[in-house]
């Protein structure tokens, strides 16, 4: 069997046991909080992994779009995919504001400018009146999807955010095979060289970024709508830095390592909060550190590269 076909059967094998979780006896709102923050590792990957910026900001986009939703399904009384699609427009243009700032700085001077501007939108949050302060926005409704489908079941909702995170998967995988996804490939391993084949490396890069932070958007807003709530820690610069970790952890620049890493990062906190407590971060930062010494790669990027030694060993 080819590594293609195989590739197809084990992504045929994955989605299958997504369907059937609910019935495995997985609790509905933790997997979908999980495909929310995978939702939100995959935008991350595409802006880190496959363009080579670091964003230390990118909870601000997460976090706007959630408070755009939950305020605009409470308190205006819009419908949740009104809701949604307003919130991933509000991280979009939020991106486009930050990126034009930032996107003609490079390295740590791009990475310092994204998390400037995330604390400043994370003080608008605090101070505004609309956001709910220091309590943040509860008790958002789901309302009905389109009318017709009840957002309160759990399960109906459950199938609705997973076709989402499939539909953004695949929209990912186009995006980073398509000839837009090799020239932001070209500018991650060699940018003066993609300027002196004539690409206008700063639209690339904003275009990249604004995508990057939409998606991170429609995951807030999707958030928002399962929890019901949206809080400051929504905004906050720890989340910036917990979707590096999974990104980092899962697999840097594979499609599969932020979903993975995600998972890892999730069922973490969820597992062991009520066991450990507050050392829940502690166990997770020896997680990480273990990760950089041992699997530079990632879980997903170390498997990929055995896989690849493992054929070249082959007569």
């Amino acid at each position: 069997m080819s590594s293609n076909a195989t590739a197809r059967v084990l992504w045929a094998i994955v989605l299958a046991l997504l369907l059937a979780a609910p019935f495995l006896g997985i609790y509905p709102i933790f997997a979908m909080k999980a495909l929310c923050f995978a939702i939100f590792a995959c935008a991350f990957n595409l802006l880190l992994g496959y363009t080579g910026l670091l964003s230390f900001g990118h909870a601000a986009f997460l976090g706007s779009a959630a408070y755009a939703t939950g305020w605009l399904v409470r308190s205006a009384g819009w419908t949740p995919e009104l809701g949604v699609l307003a919130g991933t427009l509000v991280a979009a243009a939020l991106g486009l504001l930050v990126g034009l700032i930032a996107i003609r700085r490079q390295g740590i001077y791009f990475a310092m400018i994204t998390l400037a501007m995330a604390q400043m939108i994370y003080f608008i949050c605090l101070q505004a009146p609309f956001t709910g302060g220091e309590d943040g926005l509860q008790g958002v409704p789901r309302g009905k999807l389109f009318g017709v489908f009840s957002l309160a079941d759990d399960m109906v909702l459950y199938y609705i955010v997973l076709a989402v995170f499939v539909a953004v998967f695949l929209a990912i995988i186009r995006i980073v095979h398509s000839p837009y996804g090799q020239v932001l490939k070209a500018i991650r391993e060699n940018e003066p060289r993609a300027i002196s084949l004539g690409y206008d490396v700063d639209r690339y890069k904003l275009l990249a970024f604004v995508l990057s932070t939409a998606i991170a958007g429609l995951a807030g807003s999707i958030k928002t709508l399962v929890l019901g709530f949206a809080t400051l820690s929504d905004v906050h610069w720890s989340l910036s830095g917990e979707v590096v970790l999974m990104t980092l952890l899962g697999g840097l620049g594979t499609f599969a390592g932020p979903v993975v890493g995600a998972a890892i990062i999730i069922g973490l906190q969820n597992f062991l909060a009520d066991r450990v407590g507050s050392w829940v971060t502690v166990i997770i930062g020896v997680i990480f550190v273990v990760c950089v010494l041992a699997f530079r790669k990632g879980v997903v990027g170390e498997l990929l590269a055995w896989q690849q030694r493992r054929k070249a060993g082959r007569p």
